[in-house]
């Protein structure tokens, strides 16, 4: 009995040692959300109250995410290589905080492109660095659990920032958001400090077999002769070519057309949002521990039409409610479903993060055009049909899950 006793004790200890060290973890997922985009959930009514036209903000935004999206492959590749993970949170941080404050002083074309520039690519090193860090904590057993609790923290992290945004923004101007990003990030980077170094294991971290220390990583073609992971980043190219500009065509069509406020707008989006991926992103991680990930995702392109068909009939504050919430299911069934799918997928190759990185750079080819395009085609055409465009995309998405389904249905 006393042996158990001892047992028991000792195991109360391991449990509470491994709160010790995720709490500071979720601490990060919290309070990067806002440091992450910085104002960027404001630049488009931000600009189209300077005088901007749709096409151009969009353009301005592609070149941004072009930028973003060339460079995750090879930062998912160094994440795989470092020691210094927490580094690769703080750094890009700080360099949105940075890129951020070039739009307040300036709002000439080139200095708004290149803050988007800085932002996206900033921005594309921070999410496989926290997915690296959280394998190399839980290791591959409990990863789905930790990132669907990580993902819940990040969307209210993200909640609680636009609604403060909206309130400082209205209030005080956009530089006041700004710097409730700086402040964000300021905490940000203490909460990353406090993850102690010594409870990452690096080779947990990049997807090595955590029961053979001899085991080396994978080359990197590991990844372009993976079709799980191919087929995932196509279907998710689609899917973002038709969700990433809603948001900001949603707020400009509103703002534009007098319905709204610029910053209580866009941050009553966020917040509808936020709040709903908080749900399903929990949700999701339950759902993934019973069956696998192939439901989720499917679920969430299948959402994007009806999102684009809400967004195309209700306007202003009318269809705030409906679209976010659809929004909020999608994305946050996505926020669990892809780094999990991957980290399982490429379980044992030593290339989980070079894997996030390269489903992260296709998937960025469809977020990447489609600022611009849904931006020229609500100037050409009007906002409905660019609403329809992108809802269509969802189902292009489905249609390529449905169609390899035979390559994926295991993960």
């Amino acid at each position: 009995m006393a042996r158990t006793g001892a047992d028991q004790s000792q195991s109360r200890k391991q449990s509470q040692n491994q709160k010790r060290r995720l709490w500071p973890l979720l601490a990060v997922n919290f309070f990067m959300a806002d440091m992450q985009s910085g104002i960027g959930p404001f630049v488009g009514v931000f600009l189209a109250q300077s005088g901007w036209n749709t096409g151009l903000i969009g353009t301005a935004m592609t070149i941004g995410n072009v930028a973003g999206m060339l460079i995750t492959t090879p930062v998912g590749a160094f994440i795989d290589a470092t020691r210094h993970k927490r580094l690769m949170v703080v750094l890009p941080g700080a360099a949105v905080v940075a890129a951020s404050s070039i739009i307040l002083i300036s709002q000439n074309f080139w200095a708004v492109a290149t803050s988007q520039v800085a932002t996206a690519m900033a921005g594309a090193a921070i999410v496989p660095a926290v997915t690296g860090i959280t394998l190399g904590i839980v290791g591959q057993k409990g990863f789905n659990r930790q990132n669907g609790r990580n993902q819940a923290f990040n969307h209210a992290g993200n909640m609680l920032g636009a609604a403060a945004s909206g309130f400082l923004g209205w209030r005080f101007g956009y530089f006041s958001v700004f710097m409730l990003a700086a402040l964000f990030g300021a905490i940000t980077v203490a909460c990353v400090f406090m993850i102690a170094p010594g409870s990452i294991d690096h080779r947990a971290a990049r997807g090595s077999k955590e029961d053979d220390p001899k085991h080396q990583p994978s080359g990197f073609t590991v990844v372009l002769k993976h079709k799980p992971i191919l087929v995932l980043a196509l279907a998710l190219a689609f899917f973002q070519l038709g969700s990433a500009p809603i948001v900001t065509l949603y707020g400009l069509s509103a703002v534009t057309g007098k319905l709204a406020n610029g910053p209580s707008f866009v941050a009553a989006i966020i917040v509808i949002a936020q709040g709903t991926m908080i749900i399903s992103s929990v949700i999701g991680m339950r759902v993934a521990e019973k069956r696998n990930y192939w439901w989720l995702m499917l679920v969430a392109f299948l959402v994007l039409p009806l999102r684009g068909l809400s967004a195309c009939l209700l306007s202003g504050w009318w269809g705030v409610v409906p679209v976010e919430v659809l929004d909020g299911i999608g994305a946050g069934l996505l926020s669990v479903a892809v780094p999990g799918m991957v980290a399982r997928s490429l379980y044992s190759t030593g290339r989980v993060n070079l894997g996030q990185g390269a489903v992260i750079t296709i998937q960025g080819a469809g977020a990447a055009v489609s600022p611009a395009l849904a931006g020229w085609v609500a100037q050409w055409a009007g906002y409905s049909p660019a609403f329809l465009i992108c809802g269509g995309m969802g189902v292009v998405a489905a249609a390529i899950w449905i169609a390899m389904r035979s390559a994926i249905r295991h993960l």
